[in-house]
């Protein structure tokens, strides 16, 4: 599945960009994923969030949406052109089907970024588990047009918020590749906090995961209050989750 969703994403990039456009993706793909394939995950304690949402310029604004139905078709078709049509559909489907949110952020009403968040469970096989008060951050987009002007940091700071006021007392978790050091920059703005970089493989419906050395996965315990959180182990050895 993962090879068939590369190839179909390189497919539509080819079809935006050209051959030789394609040609220097696939490259950097490549390069991307031999040499440096880690991910760094990102947590935040939702029970800290106790402050409002941050007051936007009036030019922002953001919704929820909960449907595909209650996308603007202007800004259904921008997000689709992100991947293949066909492929983002299913995903989008899936995703809303599951329970997902998608967050978008609009600057004088044209669409500027994205975000999923998914409560208590993920889509693909992941890191850990979440216990039923964590919530998985994921997917999020900022439109190249809009880059630069803190559009992802108003948007993931104002769904850590949301999110939090909407109840979830466990943890936010977000992750970002360690090449992409716009969105690290960006994550590391917000009040999530680093916690470890690693690395997955999914084979046969078991997901190996592997902890760089120092870093450690989080396990959940129940708080004096008798809720599930999700906290880091101490331990620096490598570490394998089968998938849920």
């Amino acid at each position: 599945m993962a090879i068939f969703t590369s190839v179909s994403r390189l497919g539509g990039y080819y079809k935006r960009h050209g051959f030789a456009a394609t040609i220097r993706r696939f490259t950097q793909a490549t390069r991307r994923a031999l040499f440096a394939n880690r991910a760094v995950v990102f947590y935040c304690d939702l029970a800290a969030q106790t402050s409002p949402p941050p007051d936007l310029p009036k030019s922002l604004k953001l919704e929820r949406k909960r449907d595909s139905a209650e996308i603007a078709p202007q800004d259904l078709q921008q997000i689709l052109d992100v991947w293949t049509a066909k492929l983002a559909l299913a995903r989008m489907k899936e995703r809303f089907d599951a329970g997902a949110s998608l967050w978008v952020i609009k600057v004088d009403d044209r669409l500027a970024g994205y975000g999923w968040t998914l409560q208590g469970r993920v889509i693909a096989p992941y890191y850990f588990p979440l216990s039923k008060d964590d919530v998985q951050f994921f997917d999020f987009h900022v439109f190249p047009k809009y880059r630069g002007r803190a559009i992802d940091w108003f948007l993931m700071t104002y769904v850590l918020q949301r999110v939090a006021a909407d109840g979830a007392a466990g943890r936010a978790f977000a992750e970002a590749a360690e090449w992409n050091h716009a969105s690290l920059a960006s994550i590391g703005m917000t009040s999530f906090r680093r916690l470890g970089w690693v690395r997955n493989l999914t084979l046969f419906g078991r997901t190996f995961v592997w902890w760089s050395e120092g870093d450690a996965p989080p396990t959940n315990e129940k708080t004096p209050d008798g809720q599930a959180r999700t906290k880091a182990t101490n331990t620096r050895d490598s570490h394998r989750l089968a998938a849920r």
